[in-house]
């Protein structure tokens, strides 16, 4: 089941095993058990430390299994094939609970091992999902660390019926205890924090003890972590504060033209910035949503920051990189219906509309790509554009116009999503040229109709075009003395990684420039030096 490279590659980690591991599989007659069977028989034969254990009609989920260690309570369970996306989780699981140490902050570990209480979660997620993987990891973590947490990973396309029943339209969800905890990508931080109501005040005074930045990045996607790094290099004191390190970056798929990466995805990406950003000495303050923008007073003054949970963070420069966020089509239902029905991540969301009808709404590259990939999952799907014309690219919408069950309605407008008060049951769009109105029932929405720049927190401090983006110069200035902005969140066109990596490197050398022209005396001739010239 497993290439040749891959378990090669895999019994070299589990050489890290330091602890023995049982690994309890629940199986049953069908193909997917008999699957399973051949994937963890082979994991088995890798190390000489895993034991593996068949049980059939023991209660569990089946196919299924556990992860723990011999004669211990296994606290960690993968409810079908962890294959695709989740197979690292499976290898990280394998590895902590053999005994091999996380990579998290010793100071979030101990956190985890504080908890108090009963935590039984239980994830659904999608194969495809690249934020899934997230959640799984991290639940799988706290349940190592800490003997009163459980994790259950589980398949939503493989357990059908669970999903029907409890009504799940979206991965990842969370259910705690039993009942809804939370939906989409999540780390450990962010768990504990929900867990732990006083973290939020915590977080606030340790942001309120920094001593001030000589530059503070406000963002931790591409630009972000570029400008950190730029900045660190110049030996100044660097911080970044993001509501999620690696922003808008995390939910992409695959990543193809990022020049010298010749394929790489999303969250892998990200980590790679993030470990090159640990690499300086930065201060990287995760989790931290900006609400406020306070300018400086006077000429080299101190600019802050404030943030959702009460903390200020005060520097001396500022760089703005703060990315963008999924449009919406804002018709009645949209925001009633998210996450139980209308979605924006089709690589996440699509498995758990197998044999349904949907559809995608945009016509650009996103929505072209989206349809395509969803055609291949569902029944039908509805592309709606509101243009004359697709605006993918050409080679995109040859593929497109070949599918059977895809039906395109251009020049059109969306102006309602229906449902029955708990999910979507249909669509309505108008005809641009007639006027005449048109409903389809459907079971999903995805929207694929662009981004927003996240500027709503500075709107009356700093000039924004009339789409919201951050009115920037050639250097990155914004209208704001000392306050820099690069990426997404700017005025400069073409939203690329390639772009915003290189924007975010200058905003930094510009803040470094405006920090060394701002620090400088006003007069730096001495008297001896003036009688010297004159002689």
């Amino acid at each position: 089941m497993l290439e040749a490279g891959l378990k090669n590659q895999l019994k070299s980690y589990l050489e890290k095993v330091v602890q023995p591991i049982e690994l309890i599989a629940s199986l049953d007659d069908g193909d997917a058990s008999r699957e399973l069977k051949e994937l963890l028989t082979e994991i088995a034969a890798l190390s000489d430390r895993i034991t593996l254990v068949e049980r059939r009609g023991d209660g569990e989920r089946a196919p299924s299994f556990t992860v723990g260690q011999p004669g211990g309570e296994a606290r960690i369970r993968f409810a079908g094939i962890p294959m695709g996306h989740e197979f690292t989780s499976l290898v990280l699981a394998l590895l902590q609970v053999g005994g091999h140490p996380s990579k998290a902050a010793q100071e979030l570990i101990d956190q985890v091992r504080q908890l108090d209480g009963d935590f039984r979660f239980e994830t659904y997620i999608s194969l495809s999902c690249q934020n899934c993987p997230e959640v799984v990891q991290a639940l799988n973590l706290m349940a190592v660390l800490n003997p009163n947490v459980r994790h259950v990973m589980i398949d939503g396309a493989l357990f059908q019926d669970e999903v029907n029943e409890r009504k799940i339209m979206a991965v990842p969800t969370l259910f705690l205890n039993g009942e809804p905890f939370g939906q989409g990508r999540m780390g450990v931080e962010e768990i504990v924090a929900k867990l732990d109501t006083s973290t939020g005040s915590r977080q606030a005074a340790k942001l309120d003890a920094q001593a001030p930045y000589d530059v503070l990045i406000v963002g931790g996607g591409p630009a972000g972590a570029a400008a950190a790094i730029y900045a660190a290099r110049k030996g100044i004191r660097t911080g970044v504060a993001a509501e999620r390190f690696g922003g808008q970056v995390l939910d992409t798929m695959a990543i193809e033209n990022f020049i010298s990466v010749k394929e790489t995805d999303g969250p892998h990406f990200a980590v790679a910035l993030e470990e090159h950003v640990r690499a300086y000495d930065v201060d990287i303050m995760n989790l931290q949503r900006a609400e406020a923008l306070i300018p400086a007073t006077t000429e080299g003054g101190l600019t802050e920051v404030r943030f959702a949970n009460g903390g200020t963070l005060k520097a001396k420069t500022l760089i703005l990189a703060t990315g963008a966020r999924w449009r919406e089509i804002n018709v009645p239902g949209e925001r009633e219906y998210r996450g139980r029905g209308v979605a924006y991540c089709p690589h996440c969301d699509g498995p758990l509309f197998k044999g349904k009808k949907v559809a995608v709404i945009g016509g650009g590259n996103s929505g072209v790509e989206a349809a395509i990939d969803l055609a291949g999952i569902v029944a039908h799907v509805t592309l709606i554009e509101f243009a004359p014309d697709l605006r993918a690219d050409a080679v995109l919408q040859r593929k497109l116009r070949s599918l059977p069950n895809v039906e395109i309605f251009t020049n059109s407008a969306t102006t309602e999503i229906t449902g029955d008060g708990e999910k979507v049951n249909g669509l309505v769009f108008q005809s641009r040229a007639s006027g005449e109105s048109h409903r389809v029932e459907l079971a999903g929405v995805f929207v694929q109709i662009g981004l927003v720049p996240n500027t709503d927190w500075i709107k009356d401090t700093v000039k924004l075009s009339r789409h919201g983006e951050i009115e920037v110069d050639a250097r990155g200035q914004t209208s704001v003395p000392g306050v820099f902005a690069a990426g997404d969140v700017t005025t400069v066109p073409y939203k690329q990684i390639v772009i915003a990596v290189g924007e975010g490197a200058k905003a930094s050398l510009s803040a470094f420039d405006h920090l060394i022209r701002t620090s400088a005396p006003a007069d730096t001739a001495t008297p001896a030096a003036v009688e010297t010239a004159a002689a």
